[in-house]
């Protein structure tokens, strides 16, 4: 009876290594799985990290606020203007963790090496926009950080995948490369060639339902991207109350570069702005075609309202 007493005790205060999941019907992979355990095996007791410590008292550690995405959606813009603020530590670049498999293979200890040096009193930012449209991303954060804080930005979906086309179009262009026009990517059959993978990553309900699995609402901060480009402080604003941040950023950090065509950053007297890679010309578009892609975005978007219960002022969206 005794030894069965003492067997029910350790059963009891025996720590948790996996953290509970939310109450959903997920099917995840098998292997999916498997790998998660592992990772959260090697990398959830404190005495299997190996904090890297400066000698300014600075350290390391996971990410507090993660920019989700959407790609395109300003997202570097977005980090460029959070580290105005004083108590923000931003990683450099996108790290991938969660949505490279040979990445998150390598565990959390990796993640964190990542990471910037920041104090205890900073929030440590990452962003990946590829994570918004990544399926086994969600899960992922969640059972790293079920208290995350999350930032997506999104803009207009159309404009959204003429940016998308641009970027691969340089990309193709800089290494001397020929690039199909956009129109073929646009049309299949005389259609609009929804399979585009452009089109995919700008069906943002489908996206949002799989984070709303795992994270409340009041957990995901949606950044109207066609603002910040208009008029970056107001949203700039509301970044710094979700994340709890004193209001540290002014209107006057940011400055219309003509010459540019953006707004630009000032910081303590120095300016800069983004690269030259940003704010490039869209190529043109039949009117017909882009008429095409409005009315198809057109209940995707709706959708998309209802889901996060607010409305953005995007071309395929006509009030009903």
């Amino acid at each position: 009876m005794a030894a069965f007493l003492l067997g029910a005790v350790l059963l009891i205060v025996q720590p948790q290594i996996v953290p509970s999941r939310p109450a959903i019907n997920s099917k995840a992979e098998t292997t999916s799985q498997s790998v998660q355990r592992e990772l959260l095996k090697k990398t959830s007791q404190k005495n299997d990290f190996k904090e890297n410590i400066h000698s300014n008292g600075s350290c390391q550690q996971l990410p507090q606020t993660i920019i989700i995405g959407v790609r395109k959606g300003g997202t570097r813009a977005l980090l460029e203007m959070l580290s105005l603020h004083p108590d923000i530590a931003a990683a450099e670049s996108e790290v991938h963790f969660f949505d490279w498999e040979d990445h998150y293979r390598n565990g959390l200890q990796w993640y964190i090496n990542q990471m910037p040096f920041s104090y205890p009193h900073q929030i440590t930012v990452e962003k990946t926009p590829a994570y918004f449209t990544s399926p086994k991303v969600p899960e992922r954060v969640y059972n790293m950080n079920q208290s995350m804080r999350l930032l997506l930005i999104l803009r207009d979906p159309s404009e959204r995948v003429l940016s998308d086309y641009t970027q691969v179009f340089y990309n193709h262009m800089q290494k001397h490369k020929p690039y199909p026009s956009i129109e073929q990517f646009l049309v299949k059959d005389g259609e609009l060639n929804v399979d585009y993978k452009a089109i995919n990553r700008s069906l943002y309900y489908i996206h949002m339902q799989n984070w709303l699995k795992y994270f409340p609402l009041d957990r995901i901060h949606i950044v109207d991207g066609d603002k910040l480009i208009k008029d970056p402080f107001p949203e700039v604003e509301k970044v710094e109350r979700f994340l709890k941040l004193s209001p540290q950023i002014n209107a006057s950090n940011f400055y219309f570069n003509k010459t540019k065509g953006f707004y630009c950053l000032r910081d303590s007297g120095r300016e800069r702005c983004l690269h030259e890679s940003k704010g490039r010309a869209h190529p043109q578009v039949d009117t017909r075609l882009l008429e095409k892609l409005h009315e198809y975005f057109h209940e995707p978007n709706k959708k998309f309202f209802e889901l996060v219960g607010r409305t953005f002022d995007w071309h395929s969206f006509v009030a009903s």
